[in-house]
């Protein structure tokens, strides 16, 4: 299958317009379970679906206007992943704009939840921040932060995408979330 899918996302950058309906077959239970994982501690009452995220992350990869050079299978998943943390991240911020006041509650990054609660826009907010910053100075590990957290990827799973070993991405998955950590940290202390 891994073969099938590099071969269409090649024909979706050679323009071929049925090319995006062939691959969406191929590719929709993995990027639903993804997406069911991110979203399995939404709250209740969540409007956000894992379908939806889904949808909207499908068609901003392969129904943008703009061609997509896509090298293969895990560069797509990759996408589909900074995809689905945009998408969150400007669903946190149209649910932070609609609050009035309100203290920001403080929240750690924790190893053994890599998917970050999304009904938490503070936290979520703040991550996006640190991780913009932190993608300037080390843009492999912020993509390696991005398959964990925006999709729930386990350790071999990114490791995987990554073309990495599971050592180093362990490595550097504790790196990442200590230099994120004293990222968000900091901006807690600023803003108090």
């Amino acid at each position: 299958m891994s073969g099938d899918v590099t071969q269409i996302l090649s024909r979706i950058e050679d323009g071929d317009p049925h090319a995006a309906n062939q691959l969406l077959p191929l590719v929709y239970e993995e990027l639903r379970k993804l997406a069911s994982s991110r979203m399995s501690q939404e709250a209740v009452g969540q409007t956000l679906q894992p379908t939806a995220l889904v949808h909207e992350a499908f068609m901003r990869l392969v129904g943008s206007e703009s061609g997509q050079d896509w090298d293969n299978r895990g560069h797509f998943f990759a996408a589909a992943a900074e995809a689905m943390r945009r998408i969150l991240i400007d669903n946190a911020r149209r649910k932070n704009s609609a609050k009035r006041g309100g203290d920001q509650a403080r929240h750690d990054l924790r190893d053994d939840d890599a998917v970050l609660h999304p009904d938490n826009s503070d936290t979520l907010l703040a991550l996006d921040e640190a991780l913009t910053r932190f993608a300037e100075v080390e843009p492999d590990m912020a993509r390696m932060v991005e398959l964990r957290y925006f999709t729930g990827l386990t350790i071999e799973e990114t490791a995987k995408v990554l073309g990495v070993s599971p050592r180093t991405t362990k490595r550097n998955w504790a790196y990442a979330r200590a230099w994120l950590k004293r990222a968000m940290d900091g901006a807690e202390d600023d803003k108090s």
